[in-house]
């Protein structure tokens, strides 16, 4: 009788033990098949963040939580304009592709997107401070490290410069130049600075 009990006994643990491993190797299935899900679903959000052309709306509204947040002091609407456009410039140059899918204007005070300009023409004027309440949306959080990394690259360059130093370096490279043939300097203009003489300026900038 007690040996019977004893191979029940056996049993009964070789059967628990059974369970139990099997049980964990579906636990550490599952948690395989999750991670994979998992990275597989944020990859393919990154990819698509990388690839997908940005909003002008939110890079601007990065650059004013970075430029406020970071104490860098008064950012003027005519140097977010500014900013922006070397933003879009760089990237052109560097990636072969638009970093926003917005176009600038070559105003007599240099380039001016005109979305961002009728976005706040009713409360901002040229030389208005940008303010952290100014901000759109909360699209500029999600921005790609990478996105977010040559933004700050364009502004560790260029965020030192005045308003009117930014203006005055735009009236001297070409594609704000071509843009303005046939106009005199203080001679409205709406015309659109081309993204490939934008491209090729500041990819053979870099080559130098």
């Amino acid at each position: 009788m007690r040996q019977d009990l004893t191979l029940a006994s056996n049993r009964f643990v070789k059967l628990l033990f059974i369970t139990i491993l099997n049980y964990n190797l579906m636990i550490k299935s599952l948690t395989f098949k999750f991670l994979k899900v998992f990275f597989c679903i944020n990859l393919q959000k990154e990819l698509r963040n990388m690839a997908k052309v940005q909003n002008i709306l939110d890079v601007s509204d990065y650059i004013i939580f970075r430029t406020k947040s970071e104490g860098e002091g008064f950012l003027s609407f005519l140097k977010l304009q500014k900013l922006l456009y070397y933003t879009q410039a760089w990237y052109l140059a560097f990636n072969n592709d638009k970093l926003f899918d917005s176009n600038f204007q070559a105003w007599i005070h240099g380039p001016v997107n005109r979305l961002l300009f009728d976005t706040y023409k009713q409360y901002k004027f040229m030389y208005s401070d940008m303010l952290i309440s100014d901000i759109q949306g909360d699209g500029y959080k999600e921005l790609s490290d990478d996105i977010k990394l040559h933004i700050d690259n364009v502004l560790d360059a260029y965020a030192g410069f005045s308003s009117s130093e930014l203006e005055r370096m735009t009236h001297e490279e070409d594609p704000w130049i071509d843009a303005r043939k046939g106009f005199s300097d203080y001679e409205r203009c709406e015309v659109i600075i081309s993204d490939d003489i934008m491209k090729n300026y500041y990819a053979a900038r870099i080559k130098k």
